[in-house]
């Protein structure tokens, strides 16, 4: 969806508040949710609805994104551990009582670098990809619209760039104050310890971290509405930061309590996925191990294959929606917001009604009667014979 159907940015002002937000006289729902402002079980039965209804695209892009991470590090992994083949025997293959040298360590250490690189850069950018889909597939889901595969990873990619940028620049941003506390009272707490910083290193470093950590959590939330709005807005990574910051403004508690709310949601609902396959495994493999005697190496060999694959199975598939439904937590309490702010609801109701064709007009026959088949407007046309004149007046 473009910026056209109702998603850009309203410049005027909003219509009365209700509540916080514009109420329209009765709130339609063509989609997941009614186009007003929501409360907490509209947002959360919203994400649930979306993910339930557009489940083919999230899990399929997940799915994509997180394979071919793991396929280019597992290369990388691979290329890795062909180059330093022979630091590898020079570091793990030793005699009894030899031991390295650093000169192999430092070695090994650096022809695995670019592999940690590679992997920090993987997961940055399926982040900031799930981050986008979320966005993408609630614009659709609000009206009731349909959100395939192939639309959704193009709009997702499209939007790659603004969006990891929200995500880079949002992430530095709020973890600066915990950065710089870690920079400095790291290395004063390994002085103190070897005696040569002061005593209390340890103490103002937790003294300091309890001081900037709610800093840091309070800017992480005042911009954790950037990729919506660089999604959903068509923003760049700057614009985007300073949308959400406006959005947030005046109801920080509310999107921390909700956002807060969706991961722990997330988080249950993974973990009951996860537990059916975690007694599956355990049911496997309890037997073989409890078995009187000796048991069965070929059994208990067969049992452990069987729990670690339904313990692999499980956590991909809690992992999927873990990762999936916070952001279309975020991305409704963006939609929100915008509905309490700026009218959103009522540019999503124009979006969403159906689009009619007028009925033809009855037109007018010779005689000045009208003719329902007619195409003409509502007077009809003109007669082309002109009404007799008038007599003239008796001057008599």
């Amino acid at each position: 969806m473009s910026q056209n159907t109702g998603w850009a940015q309203h410049p005027g002002p909003p219509m009365q508040p209700w509540g916080g937000g514009w109420v329209p006289p009765s709130a339609p729902a063509p989609g997941v949710i009614p186009l007003q402002p929501l409360s907490v079980g509209d947002i959360l039965g919203g994400a649930f609805s979306s993910f339930r209804r557009h489940w083919k695209p999230l899990v399929g892009i997940m799915v994509a994104v997180q394979g071919m991470g793991i396929l280019l590090v597992a290369v990388a992994t691979g290329i890795a551990v062909a180059v330093a083949q022979d630091r590898l025997a020079a570091v793990f293959d030793l005699a009894p009582g030899e031991s390295a040298t650093d000169e192999d360590v430092m070695g090994l250490l650096l022809a695995f670098v670019p592999v940690g690189v590679l992997l920090l850069a993987t997961v940055t950018v399926g982040a900031a990809l799930i981050s986008a889909l979320g966005p993408a597939v609630i614009q659709e889901a609000v009206l009731g619209r349909s959100a395939t595969f192939g639309a959704m990873w193009r709009r997702c990619w499209s939007r790659l760039p603004a969006v990891l940028g929200t995500v880079l620049l949002a992430g530095l941003i709020a973890g600066a104050p915990m950065l710089l506390v870690y920079a400095v009272g790291v290395p004063l707490v390994i002085m103190s310890v070897y005696g040569s910083g002061p005593p209390a290193a340890l103490f103002l470093l937790v003294l300091a971290v309890l001081v900037c950590l709610p800093v840091s959590v309070w800017l992480a939330v005042r911009l954790s509405l950037a990729p919506a709005a660089a999604v959903c807005e068509g923003l760049g990574t700057v614009a985007a930061l300073r949308r959400s910051s406006h959005l947030v403004k005046d109801g920080w508690w509310r999107v921390f309590g909700i956002t807060m709310l969706g991961y722990l949601v997330a988080g249950a609902v993974g973990y009951a996925i996860q537990m059916p396959f975690g007694f599956v495994g355990m049911a496997a493999f309890l037997p073989s191990m409890m078995a009187a005697g000796d048991p069965d190496p070929d059994v208990a060999v067969v049992g452990l294959v069987v729990y670690v694959i339904c313990i692999v199975v499980g956590g991909l598939i809690s992992g999927l929606f873990q990762f999936g439904f916070p952001p279309l937590v975020t991305a409704l309490l963006y939609v929100d917001l915008r509905m309490r702010k700026e009218n959103l609801a009522e540019s999503l109701i124009a979006a969403a009604a159906p689009t009619t064709v007028p009925a033809a007009a009855p037109t007018a026959s010779a005689h000045g009667v009208a003719d329902p088949a007619g195409p003409a407007g509502p007077a009809g046309p003109a007669d082309p014979t002109p009404p007799p004149a008038a007599p003239a007046p008796d001057q008599t």
